[in-house]
């Protein structure tokens, strides 16, 4: 087997081949906010993703279907308004996809800009994206740990349900942070 790392430009970084998202240890997230204040997180536990590392870190490339039914933010009530219409409408759009479209490395750093697609509409979405290490599970498994972030206003994929306040706020916050934590597992 060939190393899992390799040094570029004085960094170390996954060697080139095919990385599966290992679904176990990957945190596909979201933060927004109730009345404006509360942070409200939550996650999709369905996730099928794969990270393809260029020869040219810069050619890396990232693929990833969103189970969105297996939305889970802690509340049962909450969950299944977001699976309704008014949010992800689940039962007409089953899966949310993100294809990457570019990549600009700077040591293990790097911003992606990639294709959400969400209850059909695409919009390009700029994550930064955290290198974290490397490591070898008990298994023999390589694994290479990421962290992302981004930000993106719901209502530009229609999600624009919302209730005005007395005070003439929102209910829930238009801007949702994007929170990934992913471990992938080489495949080749």
């Amino acid at each position: 087997m060939t190393d899992a790392t390799r040094v570029v430009a004085g960094t170390a970084l996954p060697a080139a081949g095919t990385w599966k998202v290992d679904p176990g240890h990957a945190e596909v997230g979201f933060v927004g906010r109730h009345f404006l204040l509360t942070k409200v997180r939550g996650r999709f536990t369905g996730v099928d993703a794969t990270v393809e590392i260029g020869e040219k870190i810069e050619d890396t490339t990232v693929r990833a279907v969103i189970e969105m039914a297996t939305v889970d933010s802690g509340d049962q009530t909450r969950d299944d308004h977001l699976r309704s219409g008014d949010f992800f409408d689940v039962e007409q759009y089953p899966r949310a996809t993100f294809a990457s479209t570019s990549v600009t490395v700077t040591g293990a750093e790097a911003t992606m800009v990639g294709d959400l697609t969400i209850k059909g509409v695409s919009r390009p979405v700029t994550l930064a994206v955290e290198y974290l290490g490397h490591a070898r599970d008990p298994w023999g498994n390589d694994r290479a740990v990421f962290s992302a972030r981004g930000k993106i206003n719901r209502e530009d994929w229609g999600l624009v349900w919302n209730m005005v306040l007395e005070s003439g706020g929102l209910l829930v916050s238009k801007e949702i942070e994007l929170v990934l934590e992913i471990e992938a597992i080489r495949a080749s």
